[in-house]
């Protein structure tokens, strides 16, 4: 099997979430971040699909409260965090884990990436990074349980990928992140242009998924928190701002409010 073989696309959720399904073309699949059972038995019945396994990156009910729904008719495995809030039915997963489901002949690593909770993972293979709620497209998690340091080490961590690594993020925010952003690098000339491509997407129902590690560094002000722009920025919010986590907090609070 290839990496070129594997098929990846969203189930759309709620009114912003996307499920990922993971394919090659058969019958086995792949599941992360199931937050609702309906939509997904509905496309596993009508594609004639079985799970072999769940990936959940964190604990939040849009992400995992579909798994008990699942496991009902499906008798799978499920690698999550390890987090006391998931069920007795999750497989606990730590930074250098590896996760592997050979009917697929997938195999990811589990990365840390706490900040919007305390436990939150990513799983990364096949050129391909599911980040749940840290990285967004052009943009980043709430802190609900970390801080601005938490969340600065996990972008630090996830720019160490690969340049083509595709980010298949938790939510459909692109449009509504670029538009911050803009607030943040007016100036910033690949921003312009992917806030256009993001509005042309929606506007034909297209999603604007996956993002790429290269895209984020050039347009996500939470992955360029040293960059001058981005600190000056900053710094209107927040005097004593400078480059790296202090940054972090400044914008991330700017948006809050926002």
């Amino acid at each position: 099997m290839h990496p070129e073989d594997l098929v990846i696309e969203p189930i759309p959720a709620f009114n912003d979430n996307y499920i990922w399904l993971l394919h090659r073309g058969g019958d086995h699949c792949v599941i992360v971040d199931p937050g609702d059972h309906e939509p997904v038995l509905d496309v596993l019945a009508a594609r004639g699909l079985a799970p072999d396994a769940i990936l959940l990156t964190h604990h939040h009910w849009d992400h995992a409260d579909g798994v008990p729904g699942v496991l009902e008719q499906f008798d799978v495995p499920v690698y999550g965090p390890a987090d006391d809030r998931l069920g007795d039915w999750c497989t606990r997963c730590h930074e250098g884990d590896t996760v592997s489901v050979e009917s697929l002949g997938l195999s990811f690593n589990v990365f840390d990436v706490p900040a919007h909770t305390r436990s939150h993972i990513a799983f990364v293979g096949h050129g391909a990074a599911f980040t749940g709620d840290t990285l967004f497209s052009v943009g980043c998690g709430r802190l609900f349980e970390g801080t601005a340091d938490d969340m600065q080490r996990a972008m630090d961590k996830l720019a160490t990928l690969p340049g083509e690594t595709k980010i298949y993020c938790g939510h459909e925010y692109t449009v509504a992140n670029c538009a911050f952003a803009l607030q943040v690098e007016p100036d910033n000339a690949a921003l312009a242009e992917r806030a256009e491509q993001a509005s042309e997407f929606r506007a034909q129902g297209h999603p604007t998924l996956p993002s790429t590690i290269k895209d984020e560094l050039r347009t996500n002000p939470f992955m360029r928190t040293r960059e001058p722009a981005v600190v000056t920025a900053a710094r209107r919010h927040d005097a004593g701002a400078g480059p790296g986590a202090s940054t972090m907090a400044a914008i991330r609070a700017w948006k809050d409010r926002s």
